[in-house]
């Protein structure tokens, strides 16, 4: 039996980067990517500790993660944790993994949320993290995971508090609840587009973690009949900056003009290499 699975799901690089330092940390630890099993009816675990690291999406758990968690026979699981990247966003992930969990009989042991580079250039003031910001965000992450790998290995029971919590109860986080139906059910139906600046490389459908990229005549085509993870990946992944989220009447998008966002340690690779399986 496998000691300890880490289950990831990682659209810029940002959760995948803290997957594999947590391997490196954890004794007879595998790193197992999420979407590389979403096909299953049943996903079965064989860690005795399982634990989930993924980003923060709409404040809450993102969509494969979600359908991922409802899948799983946890049978083999004595201990869960989980491990969300944010850029320190409030979110209500955790409670939403909890209420998937205690369906199954099982419960989250310990939970925690670091906080990294923004991969959203949407904002009109976005800027895409300097060196030294990554330098300062990757020390208090390698602290924070020094920590965070002591209480696995000794199966500890640690629901951090964070002064960006959402009560479940509140109107902000039935907000978050429905907005996140909506994006599922919606499947980012024009949402985005190739500007001229494409060169047709590939990038984008290579990095296309939910298969929604396809090349047609060598420009992307986001397909209405697969539905969007929004992770991100063909806008922070494409060599030209070509890819862009069209303005919304509530939201005028600043993609055109704002730089990308990818982790220093995450090649497209990389992400890419989580539609085909084990690390």
């Amino acid at each position: 039996m496998t000691e300890v699975e880490i289950y990831y799901f990682s659209g810029t690089g940002n959760s995948l980067y803290v997957a594999k330092e947590l391997q490196k940390r954890i004794p007879k630890a595998d790193l197992i990517p999420v979407v590389s099993l979403l096909n299953k009816d049943v996903i079965e675990t064989s860690g005795e500790t399982v634990g989930f690291v993924f980003p923060i999406h709409f404040m809450t758990v993102p969509i494969p993660v979600k359908r991922f968690i409802k899948k799983l026979d946890l049978k083999s699981a004595r201990y869960i944790f989980a491990v969300a990247t944010r850029t320190g966003t409030q979110h209500i992930a955790f409670i939403e993994i909890e209420k998937i969990l205690k369906k199954r009989g099982k419960s989250l042991n310990s939970s925690f949320t670091l906080n990294m580079g923004c991969n959203d250039p949407r904002d009109k003031d976005y800027h895409p993290v300097t060196k030294g910001e990554i330098a300062e965000l990757e020390s208090e992450v390698q602290k924070r995971l020094d920590s965070i790998k002591k209480i696995i290995i000794n199966q500890e029971n640690s629901r951090e508090k964070d002064s960006e919590f959402i009560p479940a109860s509140s109107g902000l986080g039935r907000l978050v609840r429905l907005g996140m139906a909506y994006a599922e059910h919606n499947g980012a139906k024009n949402y985005f587009y190739a500007d001229s600046r494409c060169m047709g490389c590939g990038k984008c459908e290579k990095v296309c973690l939910s298969g929604k990229i396809k090349m047609i005549d060598n420009k992307p085509v986001w397909q209405e009949s697969v539905k969007c993870y929004f992770c991100y990946a063909c806008l922070n992944y494409c060599p030209a900056k070509a890819v862009q989220i069209k303005s919304k009447l509530y939201m005028k998008s600043h993609t055109e003009e704002n730089e990308r966002y990818s982790h220093p340690y995450a090649t497209a690779d990389e992400i890419a290499e989580q539609k085909s399986g084990r690390k």
